[in-house]
């Protein structure tokens, strides 16, 4: 989809520092990280919340009082009255949060607040009614667990999907490992004086509890990916080219935007805006998931009538190191042209945030090379994509 005339004023997009499974924010509901994090990010970027005329929030796993989800994280940012939609698709819940946001510009909206927010840790196990079973006995499932398992639809695991695609491109260990490793170099760079990069657009998690403040400065749970020791790691299963080093972490997270006019954007910052240029959303083959960016990719490119070659600086979603391998092979981008400061593969994955804190990173990237065109993409759950592209301008 092509948009016209939306933007995030320039410094207004960011994200939480992730955490690791049952980490720092095991016990903190997404919803109070939510409040948290983003009346920080709104404060230090001297937006007024009362100045938004809708919310976009964004979840995939659910926690206590998340029914209520949008207005009650508006009242208790103290926009009271303002509400909104909540959406959650996987993975690709940042960029279908900023898709409705848009969308809501486009259609005579002023401003926007986006946020996504997720905890994967200690996910809520439901009891579905079965009163026809044995015994009247209830059906149970495990949200977190079971969704990662399995693809009810395709019934394969998401690392079946990622060896699917691997095997069926000749793609070797040696590639994945030697793609990992590139990866955890980039993202050594974010970390360079003091996190410099990283401090563009990360917003610390400090909340008060009775039992104590819970504080996150940083990425919490990353693991060294250095090449050495990752070709020494078994794989992750009988005949399986990736290893846990070469595939993702689940974690904590929350991230956010401001999604406005252009009009609007360039009143808000003094230093340029981010033109929200185009989305595109698509499918891949059954239980090929690691391949469906490169179609998502396609299509946000070709709505807002660009191509690969026109692009200055890409962020993907990679759960798996496949995915980037294969996107570099069909689009002939070069690994070390995307994800220049690290990306998901490294800090873990959110599920919700993952995909916002991505265009974030993107975004500064662009800022730092004093503008220019940016894509984002990146798989969601079974065989489904995102993609987004912006383009950071001074104009």
């Amino acid at each position: 989809m092509q948009y016209n005339d939306v933007a995030i004023p320039l410094g207004q997009a960011w994200s939480s520092p992730f955490a690791k499974w049952q980490g720092a924010l095991a016990e903190t509901s997404s919803l109070d990280l939510a409040v948290a994090v983003t009346s920080r990010a709104l404060a230090d970027r001297g937006v007024d919340v009362t100045r938004f005329d809708g919310v976009v929030m964004g979840w995939t796993v659910p926690q206590q009082d998340l029914f209520f989800g949008a207005p009650t994280l508006a009242a208790r940012l103290g926009a009271v009255g303002l509400t909104g939609p909540m959406v959650g698709q996987a993975c690709a819940t940042g960029v279908a949060a900023l898709h409705a946001a848009a969308a809501a510009v486009m259609t005579g909206a002023t401003r926007q607040l986006v946020v996504v927010t997720d905890r994967t840790s200690n996910g809520p196990t439901l009891s579905w009614p079965k009163p026809s079973g044995q015994g009247g006995a209830p059906v149970l499932s495990h949200w977190v667990l079971d969704s990662f398992a399995r693809d009810p639809w395709a019934g394969e695991s998401m690392l079946a999907t990622a060896e699917a695609v691997a095997g069926e491109n000749g793609i070797t260990r040696e590639e994945l490992d030697d793609l990992t490793a590139l990866r955890w170099e980039q993202y050594q760079t974010a970390l360079a004086e003091d996190r410099r990069f990283q401090r563009r657009y990360q917003v610390p998690v400090d909340i008060e509890r009775p039992k104590g403040a819970v504080t996150l400065e940083s990425d919490e749970g990353t693991r060294s990916k250095e090449r050495a020791a990752i070709g020494a790691l078994p794989p992750a299963g009988p005949g399986a080219v990736h290893t846990y080093a070469s595939q993702t972490h689940p974690a904590d997270g929350c991230a956010g935007a401001v999604v406005t006019t252009t009009a609007e954007a360039r009143s808000a910052s003094s230093e340029g805006v981010v033109r929200i240029l185009s989305s595109g959303f698509a499918r891949a083959g059954r239980s090929r998931m690691p391949e469906a960016p490169v179609p998502a990719a396609r299509a946000a490119l070709d709505a807002a009538g660009l191509g690969i070659g026109e692009v200055h600086a890409i962020a993907t979603h990679n759960p798996f190191a496949v995915n980037d391998v294969y996107f570099c092979r069909e689009t002939g981008v070069k690994p070390e042209d995307m994800n220049v400061f690290g990306c998901s593969l490294v800090f873990g994955h959110p599920n919700g945030p993952t995909g916002l804190r991505s265009i974030a990173e993107l975004i500064e990237t662009l800022r730092l090379r004093g503008g220019g065109v940016g894509l984002f993409t990146g798989c969601a759950a079974g065989d489904t994509a995102a993609a987004m592209v912006v383009e950071v301008t001074d104009r």
